[in-house]
This record gives structure tokens, sequence and C-alpha cells, in this order.
């Protein structure tokens, strides 16, 4: 997620202090990603460090307003006009916890998957939930509310997360079920003539050492 990006969209709409920017980011994406203070002022700094806002006075409450710059609305325009680069996607846990599930001793990925489609259908639910109340605020206030239409565009992405990954997962079953009837049915792999050999050799000894025990045993 692109905090800074954030901020300096925020900013262009005019100067703002910390908590200012905290609560209109959260408000415009329905606190899905919610930030905290500390985060703000960090990225602040780093955004005046790299000359895209610089302090601008005080309110009259006495907190400290920032002002994006011209090398900040450089920046925003780039980032508006770029696509998001996929090339390296973001971990993704889900992913990454059904990857290392495979072979996994003492665990049932297929268990795994369930759980975890239950989660996803539940979250599906609640954003459609959701973005049935955005609509009535969109509908109720109309394009005039730039929040409501932020929110509701934020949600629809959610929905059809949520939903390519229960897609997702129904193939991740599908698939592991078809590898094991694959496994069934190809059966156990026949030893070679050399494990054979091996295999009666260890026989031998293992024989021979016993009946040499049961010999010394009184």
């Amino acid at each position: 997620m692109s905090i800074r990006h954030g901020l300096l969209a925020l900013l262009e709409h005019g100067p703002r202090y910390g908590s200012q920017l905290r609560t209109e980011f959260e408000s415009r994406t329905g606190s899905t990603w919610p930030l905290n203070v500390g985060q703000v002022y960090t990225t602040l700094s780093r955004l005046e460090r790299d000359g895209m806002v610089v302090q601008d006075g005080e309110d009259e409450g006495g907190h400290a307003l920032y002002a994006i710059t011209d090398s900040g609305r450089v920046e925003l325009r780039s980032w508006f006009e770029n696509p998001v680069d996929r090339t390296s996607p973001a971990r993704d846990e889900l992913a990454i916890k059904l990857a290392m599930a495979v072979g996994a001793p003492g665990v049932d990925i297929r268990d795994v998957i369930q759980s975890q489609r239950r989660h996803t259908v539940k979250a599906m639910q609640d954003y459609t939930r959701l973005k049935a109340q955005a609509l009535a605020a969109v509908e109720k206030n109309g394009a005039r509310e730039r929040d409501d239409i932020a929110w509701l565009l934020v949600l629809e992405q959610l929905i059809f997360q949520t939903e390519a990954e229960a897609r997702w997962l129904d193939h991740c079953e599908s698939r592991l079920i078809r590898l094991s009837s694959t496994a069934q049915a190809a059966g156990p792999e026949p030893a070679s003539p050399g494990a054979a050999g091996a295999a009666a050799g260890t026989g031998a000894r293992a024989g021979a050492e016993a009946e040499k025990a049961a010999r010394h045993c009184p």
C-alpha cells in the first residue's frame, strides 16, 4: 500500500496536519487500511526529506501544517498515470501457507483449505453487506460525496478479490484430488533389482543375527 502517494493526493487539496491526514485517508478508504499517527508523521518526514512536501505554518489549534510541492505534484501525477507494477507481487500469506502445507507432517491441506474457504465466504458476505450501505449513501448524497464513492470502489475491489480467492481455493482442492487419484492409480513403484537384492541381503543378515542371539539365550 502506497501511504506516501495517498498522503500526497490528500495534500493536493490543500495543507493538512498529521491527524487530519489520517482521518481523511481512513474516511476515503473506509478504514480498510487503518493508519496510526506515527506512520503518517514518519511518511511526512520522508516526503519532506525528498522535497515533496514542506511545512506550511500552523493552524489555529497549533498543528503543524504540511503542503505539497511541485516535485510532489510531479510524483503524484506519475503515480496516477503509471500502472501498478505486478512483476514483483506482494507476498500473499495464504499462498505461502498452502505451499508450505503441501507434504507438511501432521497437516491435512484439505482442512486448511476448508477453514480458509469458510473465512473467505464470510468476508465476502460482510463486504457485500457494506457495499449495499455504501450504494445507499451514494444514492442519497449523489456524486458530490467523494468519500462514499471512493469507499464503494474499495469495497467492490475487496469483493472481486475474495470471489477470486474462493475460486482459487476450489481449484486447489480439485487439483489435490486429481493428483491423489493419479498417484493411487499408478500404485507403488516396483523395486529395482538392485534394491531387491539389497533387501534380501539385509533380511539374510537379520535372520543370521537373530539365530545367533537365540543360541546364546539361556
